[in-house]
């Protein structure tokens, strides 16, 4: 999905006039973007990171170096005061503890430096815009698919994100009720693994070592969580086709060609696309927007999404499908547009 400088504008507009915007609160004028991407140990983050020049060229926005605060929040604090001593207008940033950062964001606030946060819903501290999916959804998704193919029956594996993240708390949520409510027969062993691929392999290995008869296992984030599960299967002579009634069903998140390539071989059977090229595009929108005094309200917008209201903010919740071997090849899909 690619705009050109004359469409991206249009598209502002449109999205802008969507959402009933009121009228902008400030005078605009532009100023340039600070951005810190969360991490680099992740196939998914790696993505949306080669898509940011991408996006700020096509939506003309004066991007400022990048910063990675490499999963610690420590360092995420240090970037973002050392952007706003750089003089960044607008903050783009990607919270993995979203407990945490409330502090920060109330110095941005204090200072009028509106922030937009991708993939991650801070707690507290008020944000201009999330830009992420509705996480929730990806919990059922991954939910119904396992329900189905088990036919309400067995033993499934959750390997969790960070609970001190809100994706890894909407992910697990959603995955346990909808397990409780739709498939009672089915037991859920559940892995915290701090969206670590190491702990995510020795918690998968230790419940098949306790538990052979496990038949479904729903990865929070294939980013991290992709390989070594798929070594772990391998080891134990379980990577085998769905047909093979020794097949283990494995539903993943994030959409990355990794993930794609393994739904083809049919070593997983699905996955939820997060949208890595929307969210970069969609970050920086928001940025621009922001600078430029523009203002949101809750509704649909001309991209196939709902903004809604928070307590701290609005946020826009991109579309996220789920994948299989029925819709792999599909050419929209940004998973298969990575080269």
């Amino acid at each position: 999905m690619k705009f050109g400088p004359v469409v991206a504008g249009a598209a502002l507009l449109a999205v802008i006039t969507a959402c009933g915007s009121s009228t902008p609160t400030t005078g605009g004028g532009g100023g340039k973007v600070g951005i810190d991407h969360p991490r680099n140990d992740s196939d998914f983050w790696n993505s949306y990171i080669k898509y940011v020049p991408q996006m700020a060229s096509e939506l003309k926005v004066d991007l400022m170096p990048a910063t990675n605060s490499q999963n610690d929040v420590a360092k995420l604090v240090n970037n973002v005061q050392a952007l706003v001593g750089q003089g960044a207008k607008a903050i783009v940033m990607a919270p993995q503890d979203t407990g945490a950062i409330a502090s920060t964001l109330q110095m941005l606030e204090n200072k009028k430096i509106p922030v937009v946060t991708v993939d991650t819903r801070p707690d507290k501290g008020k944000v201009y815009m999330v830009v992420r999916a509705d996480n929730r959804a990806y919990g059922t998704k991954a939910c119904e698919f396992l329900g189905a193919k088990l036919g309400g029956k067995g033993k499934v594996v959750q390997l969790m994100g960070s609970l001190s993240s809100i994706n890894g708390r909407d992910r697990a949520e959603a995955f346990r009720d909808c397990m409780k409510t739709k498939f009672p027969g089915i037991s859920v062993f559940e892995e915290p693994t701090e969206w670590e691929g190491s702990k995510a392999a020795s918690m998968l290995q230790t419940r098949l070592e306790q538990n052979p008869d496990i038949k479904g296992i729903y990865m929070h984030a294939g980013g991290v969580h992709l390989a070594p599960t798929l070594q772990v299967l391998k080891q134990k002579g379980l990577l085998v086709p769905p047909a093979d009634p020794k097949h283990i069903f494995v539903v993943s998140n994030d959409g990355i060609p990794q993930e794609f390539e393994a739904i083809r071989k049919g070593d997983i059977d699905a996955t939820v696309s997060q949208p890595a090229d929307l969210y970069a595009r969609y970050a920086l929108f928001y940025a621009k927007a922001a600078v430029d005094g523009k203002t949101f309200k809750p509704g649909p917008t001309d991209h196939d999404s709902t903004i809604i209201q928070l307590p701290n903010g609005l946020e826009d919740q991109l579309p996220a499908p789920l994948v299989t071997k029925d819709n792999v090849d599909d050419k929209n899909l940004w998973g298969n547009q990575v080269k």
